[in-house]
């Protein structure tokens, strides 16, 4: 007889560590397990800001999954569908090429998408802060802006081109306005021929506080060190609207701007969607074992998951955090293996261990464990976690390289240009437009012809 297959969705946190720990703890025997994701490495999101900033090289934070993973196949592309009655998933290649995966198992890891809130203008000229693609061409383009503002004669547009609007005052819009503010304030002492004064950061969030969840003497810690390096920051206040050179707020303020960079919250992946399953604010509802009630031998986990926090209790579920993701990827494997040894499984438990944001240089806020630090200590806190969270001795190496060379050399902003014709929309680099309706995958399931086995692309 066949080995059952375990078929994991998602090469990020929890669907990598997943896999990884199912390599370690069945035999090559037991079951014939695959991974399908399109890009071939597990992205470090947390570092994305030093990788737009270009403290960070691309390599240093995307951890390839080949390294890490040797008995489980690589399916090169996007889930587009799930049908649980059938077993099957959907699976668009990078090639185009439309294939149905069955499985006996299913981890469901798909993440999740920036959150847009349907304000005009928004999905056209915003880029996130969710993929290696979009912190590579933020770097490129905010480089583009002094070259181009250094260029125009035109004042206004020279002023519009130097203006820069972050929104999301959680961690990842904190720390990219805190590192892409230090970019531009010391690539702007290259360019003789520019006002630094006419340069301007704006941190705008809906939010009363600056990242709440740090608590009230931290999170006003990060507002005064970014205030101090003249970032402008807004809350209780959003985008109302936004065209290629201005962004309006909902104050009434219309500011020239040509460069909106949205961290403004995540969604579910659009997958969840494709399998009609109960959900609470768009993510998968789950048992406490990570199974989706009502969905034979299906998993969740991660972003695109609703996981109850047992530890907190009540009606509490884990937040989408990359400490959370990786942990549910153990337990989910553990349980995965558990039901197909026929054994009990257990619920998913973690304590939050803290949160940590850097800031930039010697300057960060972090609260591990409760304890709250600022400054250096804080530093060395979130960079010590960094690097332990790293999956590859190389990516810490890499890493810890990176950052020294950065320290004592600084940077030349150098723009690479090889993004300058891409069109920079959410939807362009997030893919959000690639899913199926359950119709369309009821057919391509229905009509699929499989074919043998075949190894891995």
């Amino acid at each position: 007889m066949a080995a059952p297959r375990i078929l994991v969705v998602g090469g990020g946190f929890a669907g990598m560590e997943c896999a990884h720990k199912l390599e370690r703890i069945l035999k090559p025997h037991e079951a014939e397990l695959r991974l399908i994701s399109p890009q071939a490495h597990q992205l470090y999101l947390p570092l994305l800001p030093h990788v737009a900033s270009g403290v960070l090289t691309p390599q240093s934070v995307a951890v390839p999954l080949r390294r890490m993973l040797h008995r489980t196949a690589i399916v090169p592309g996007g889930a587009v569908g799930v049908d649980p009655k059938a077993k099957a998933v959907v699976v668009r290649k990078i090639n185009g090429e439309t294939v149905v995966e069955r499985y006996d198992y299913l981890v469901l890891t798909p993440g999740s998408v920036t959150r847009q809130f349907d304000i005009p203008g928004v999905e056209t000229h915003a880029v996130g802060v969710k993929t290696l693609a979009e912190a590579a061409w933020i770097r490129d383009h905010v480089i583009a802006q002094l070259d181009l503002a250094a260029a125009t004669s035109d004042r206004a547009e020279r002023e519009s081109r130097l203006q820069f609007v972050v929104v999301g005052g959680g961690y990842a819009g904190t720390e990219t306005a805190a590192y892409l503010q230090r970019l531009t304030a010391a690539a702007v002492k290259r360019y003789p021929g520019l006002d630094p004064t006419l340069i301007t950061w704006h941190l705008v969030d809906l939010a009363p506080r600056l990242m709440p969840e740090l608590g009230e003497r931290l999170g006003d810690k990060a507002m005064r060190i970014l205030q101090r390096r003249g970032v402008k920051v807004s809350l209780g206040v959003s985008v109302e609207k936004c065209t290629e050179d201005t962004v309006t707020l909902t104050d009434g303020r219309s500011l020239p701007c040509r460069t909106l960079i949205w961290t403004a919250g995540v969604a579910p992946s659009p997958l969840v969607a494709t399998l009609a399953a109960e959900t609470n604010r768009g993510r998968l509802v789950v048992r406490p074992d990570l199974t989706v009630p009502g969905l034979d031998g299906v998993f969740a986990l991660g972003d695109a998951a609703a996981v109850p926090d047992v530890v907190k209790g009540g009606d509490a579920v884990c937040p989408p955090t990359a400490q959370h993701a990786m942990r549910q990827g153990w337990a989910a494997a553990s349980n995965v293996a558990a039901a197909l040894h026929g054994e009990p499984l257990a619920p998913y438990r973690h304590k939050d261990m803290g949160l940590v944001v850097d800031l930039g240089g010697i300057q960060a806020v972090s609260k591990p464990l409760g304890v709250q630090l600022s400054g250096l200590p804080a530093q060395l806190v979130a960079r010590g976690y960094h690097l332990a969270a790293l999956r590859s001795g190389t990516a810490r190496f890499r890493t810890v390289a990176n950052w020294g060379l950065n320290a004592v050399a600084g940077d030349d902003y150098v723009r690479t240009g090889f993004q300058a014709g891409r069109p920079a929309t959410l939807a362009s680099f997030e893919r959000t437009d690639a899913y199926m309706t359950p119709e369309e995958i009821a057919e391509t399931v229905s009509t699929y012809h499989y074919a043998p086995t075949r190894p891995e692309l």
